[in-house]
C-alpha cells in the first residue's frame, strides 16, 4: 500500500523547510533510515531519512520549493505496485496534516481505487548535473568542471568531496576567478541573510537595550592561553593542574585553547552568580534558564550563526575547547543541528581577529544579553606611579531592559571582568 512521506518537523520551532536537495529519484529502493532529502530549516541544513522501506513511486516536492512541516514530499509503494493518478492529485489538493499522519481518505483511495497506470516523471535533461548548491558553490571556487567529475554521492549525486578531489588532480593552469560582485548589482538573499534579518528586526522591535562597556586587563590570560597551547610548556600558577590534565592526557588532543573558552567559562560563573541575566519576561513574571548554554557566533559562508554550548557553567576550560571546536567543525560544514541552537540564554560575539576594538552587538530573541568583545591591545597604564604595558579588551555588554536594570547587569559585567583578571579563578582541565 501506498504511503505518503510528509516533512516532519526537524527542531521545536520549525514551521517549514526548504528542499535543498533530493537524494533519490523515481524507482529508487529505500531503507528506512536512508537519507532522501536535505532540508534547509530556519536553523540549520539537515538530512532528512526515509520512515519506511519501499520504492520510490512519486516526488511531489521541488529543489528550492518552501513547504510547511506535514507536506507530502514524496510516495512510496511496494515494487510493483501501481499508484492512480487521482491519488496523487488528491494529495497535491488535500491541506497539510500533521507530520507523520496520512489522510484517511487518500489512504483508502490508493488501495481501493482502481490501479491507473501512472503518469510517468519526466526525465531529467541528459546534460543535467546532480550536485548540491554547495558542491556547485565550491567547484567554482576551486575552478572544477562538474560535468568531468563523477559523482559517488546517492544516485551518482556529486559531493563537496568529490569536487575536491577534482580539485586535487587538476592539472595546474590558470586559477578560475569567483564571480566577481560589482557596484549596481542587485544581490539576491540566501536563507541565513533572510532569516537573520528576521530575527535583528525583531530584535529591534521588541528588545529595549542599553549597553555596558568595560575594559578587562587579559594579560594573564594571554599568557596562560599561549603556554597552555604549547606542548610541554607549564604554567607556574598552574603547575599541579597542567601535571594533572598531562597525566589526563586532557591537553595532548590538539585542541587548541581560544580566548572565547576562557570568556564562555567566566559568563557562565557569572550567570550562576547573577541568575537573571539568563531570563526572559513571561506576563508578569520572569523565567529564568533552567540551564546555562552560551551561544558562540560563528562566520560561515553566506551568514553567521550562533551554536549553544551547553552547560557551560559545569565545565572546565578544556572541556568548552573541545565542545566549541565541534560546533564550528559543523557549523562551517553545514552541518548544524536543531539541538545545537536551542537552550542559549546568552551569546558572546568575538570581532578581535578583525581588528574591531568594540562594537554594540544585538541581543538574539529569546535570550537576555550578549556580549561583544573587541581586540585584544596592549597599552601603557599607570601601575603605583610607573608606566607599564598591559594587554586589554573592550567588552560590550547589550542587555534587555525588560528583564533586568543597569545596576544589576554592571554588577555582573563587572564581576566576569574580574574572573578574566584573575587567570587562578579558572578550572583549566581537572
Amino acid at each position: 500500500m501506498a504511503r505518503e512521506v510528509r516533512l516532519p518537523q526537524l527542531g521545536q520551532t520549525m514551521e517549514e523547510g526548504t528542499i535543498i536537495s533530493c537524494m533519490v529519484k523515481v524507482g529508487d529502493e529505500v531503507k528506512k533510515g536512508d537519507v532522501i532529502f536535505e532540508i534547509e530549516t530556519d536553523k540549520a541544513t539537515l538530512e532528512m531519512e526515509s520512515p519506511a522501506d519501499g520504492f520510490v513511486k512519486h516526488i511531489l516536492a521541488e529543489v528550492e520549493q518552501t513547504l510547511p512541516v506535514g507536506d507530502v514530499l514524496m510516495v512510496l509503494g511496494e515494487k510493483d505496485e501501481e499508484i492512480p493518478q487521482s491519488f496523487i492529485d488528491s494529495l497535491k489538493s488535500t491541506t497539510t496534516a500533521p507530520a507523520g499522519e496520512a489522510p484517511a481518505a487518500a489512504e483508502s483511495a490508493a488501495g481501493g481505487a482502481a490501479a491507473e497506470p501512472a503518469k510517468p516523471e519526466p526525465s531529467k535533461p541528459a546534460g543535467k548535473i546532480k550536485a548540491s548548491p554547495r558542491s556547485k558553490k565550491l567547484a567554482e571556487e576551486l575552478g572544477v568542471n562538474l560535468a568531468a567529475v563523477t559523482g559517488t554521492g546517492p544516485g551518482g549525486r556529486i559531493t563537496e568531496d568529490d569536487v575536491r578531489k577534482a580539485a586535487a588532480s587538476k592539472p595546474a593552469g590558470p586559477a578560475v576567478a569567483a564571480p566577481e560582485i560589482k557596484l549596481g548589482e542587485t544581490i539576491p538573499l540566501n536563507r541565513i541573510q533572510k532569516i537573520t534579518a528576521q530575527k535583528m528586526l525583531q530584535s529591534k522591535r521588541e528588545i529595549p537595550c542599553f549597553y555596558l562597556t568595560v575594559k578587562a586587563d587579559v594579560t594573564g590570560i594571554v599568557e596562560l592561553r599561549t603556554k597552555l597551547n604549547k606542548a610541554g610548556d607549564v604554567h607556574p600558577v598552574r603547575n599541579s593542574v597542567r601535571n594533572n590534565m598531562t597525566q589526563k592526557g586532557k591537553i595532548s588532543n590538539g585542541v587548541k585553547i581560544s580566548y572565547n573558552d576562557f570568556i564562555m567559562r567566566a559568563v557562565a560563573i557569572g550567570l550562576e552568580k547573577f541568575p537573571i541575566m539568563t531570563g526572559q519576561l513571561a506576563g508578569d513574571t520572569i523565567r529564568l534558564a533552567e540551564a546555562i548554554g552560551i551561544g558562540l557566533a560563528i562566520t560561515v559562508p553566506g551568514g553567521l550563526v550562533a551554536p549553544i554550548v551547553k552547560d557551560v557553567n559545569k565545565k572546565d576550560v578544556t572541556r568548552i575547547a573541545r565542545d566549541s571546536k565541534t560546533l564550528i567543525e559543523k557549523a562551517r560544514s553545514n552541518k548544524l543541528a536543531p539541538t545545537d541552537l536551542e537552550g542559549g540564554c546568552i551569546t558572546v560575539s568575538n570581532l578581535g581577529a578583525f581588528g574591531i576594538d568594540s562594537f554594540i552587538p544585538i541581543v538574539v530573541p529569546g535570550q537576555c544579553s550578549i556580549l561583544g568583545i573587541g581586540r585584544i591591545t596592549e597599552t601603557c597604564v599607570p601601575d603605583n606611579g610607573n608606566i607599564v604595558t598591559r594587554k586589554l579588551m573592550n567588552m560590550t555588554l547589550s542587555v534587555d531592559h525588560k528583564v533586568t536594570n543597569g545596576a544589576y547587569a554592571a554588577q555582573f559585567l563587572d564581576f566576569v571582568r574580574k574572573l578574566l583578571e584573575d587567570t587562578a579563578t579558572f578550572n583549566i582541565g581537572d
